[in-house]
């Protein structure tokens, strides 16, 4: 017999792949997993077919489509008044999950330590470990999902690699200010530490608020990470496109690693966002419209349920606070309540943290949805 030590010993399938499959399994309304359930922009849909048709089926460049990578240049530059070389400081890949783990792999080596703020995405920490370090989990403050700046201050020493911020936040929605960004700056400009921020939810931002890119600010430009995803701006999440952006010195390690780790991105899917975003510049400067009229028909629908809220700030998420409902089950017993008893199958927030606070009555809903499924979503939590 073959043995294997698994390297990830302690994972197991991911919580988003068992509620989907409860939905499944019981017909229920899948408000879990972080995905549309409207179709794609038709335009976007009919480049790709045309990309194929007109012989974009071999290898693109492995730093990604110039032409593609000019239009991210173009959008840093408009929206942060940042100016890319697109050639050596932007690279596109096959997801942003996979520039997470190549950017991870690159700066960070065995006995280092990588800070990651709670409740956090579920690649972060097991790209750490796989890298020989150490994840040092640091909880964000509930209900409103702030840094505290001063356990930040504390946990910093000579291991600490990098600094992993998500913004807007997943699972939360929450976003940092000006102000989160000058505390982290404070901290780390005499030291050796990388920031990577995840900044996948970047176009959805609500109530007028402004997104902050690492990249904005001078003090961060050389050693941040910035990674995007073309799947959640254009409701093509299936297509696993995405984006690293860093300067050239550390766009220089990331390839090494990424050459290796997937080599390039889907040529026709290159083709097809290149066309559309040429064609449709508008699609982008309305999504924060788009996706706060989804929210706000969301919590329009719930207004009469027990469930508390504090409207999301960002991203296509909506926190539900049960704790006056149903305070004597934990997140992950509501979420099986939820799917066995009324049909409809959320995510437990606990699950997003190393170490979930006591007092944790949260779960997690997607509103990337048509307005039939909101309205549906509504009648039922309303019933709960």
């Amino acid at each position: 017999m073959i043995k294997i030590e698994s390297k990830l010993p302690d994972l197991g399938v991911t919580i988003f792949s068992v509620m989907s499959a409860l939905a499944q399994k019981l017909n229920a309304l899948n408000l879990s997993q972080g995905f549309p359930d409207f179709p794609p922009p038709p335009e976007l849909i009919a480049a790709l077919a045309q990309a194929t048709q007109q012989g974009y089926n071999q290898y693109p460049p492995g730093d990604g489509l110039l032409s593609l990578r000019q239009k991210i240049a173009a959008q840093f530059c408009q929206r942060d008044q940042v100016h890319l070389d697109p050639i050596s400081e932007i690279t596109i890949t096959p997801g942003a999950t996979t520039a997470i783990l190549c950017a991870i792999q690159a700066v960070v080596n065995a006995g280092d330590e990588v800070i990651i703020f709670d409740p956090a995405y579920d690649s972060y920490a097991p790209a750490v470990k796989l890298a020989g370090a150490q994840a040092i989990h640091i909880n964000l403050v509930h209900p409103d999902f702030h840094v505290d700046w001063n356990v930040v201050k504390d946990r910093i020493n000579e291991r600490t690699r990098l600094i992993i911020v998500n913004t807007p936040h997943n699972p939360s929605g929450a976003i940092w200010s000006k102000q989160d960004w000058q505390q982290l700056i404070e901290l780390i400009q005499d030291k050796n530490i990388c920031v990577l921020s995840d900044e996948v939810y970047e176009h959805l931002v609500f109530d007028g608020q402004q997104h902050y890119s690492a990249l904005s600010f001078p003090e961060l430009r050389d050693r941040s990470f910035v990674i995007g995803s073309f799947g959640k701006t254009f409701h093509v999440t299936g297509w696993k496109t995405g984006y690293c952006v860093a300067p050239q010195a550390l766009m220089k390690v990331f390839r090494q690693i990424y050459q290796f780790a997937n080599f390039c991105g889907v040529h026709p899917i290159q083709v097809a966002l290149n066309h559309f975003i040429e064609q449709h510049p508008e699609h982008i400067l309305d999504l924060p419209n788009f996706y706060q009229a989804k929210r706000d028909l969301f919590i329009h629908g719930i207004q009469h349920s027990k469930f508390q809220y504090l409207p999301s700030p960002g991203t296509y998420f909506q926190n539900l606070d049960f704790s006056t409902l149903r305070p004597e089950l934990t997140d992950i017993e509501m979420c099986q309540y939820l799917a066995e008893q009324h049909k409809l199958v959320a995510i437990p927030i606990s699950v997003f943290y190393q170490q979930p606070p006591q007092d944790l009555k949260l779960i997690r809903v997607c509103f990337a949805k048509q307005e039939e499924t909101l309205h549906l979503a509504g009648e039922i939590l309303t019933k709960v």
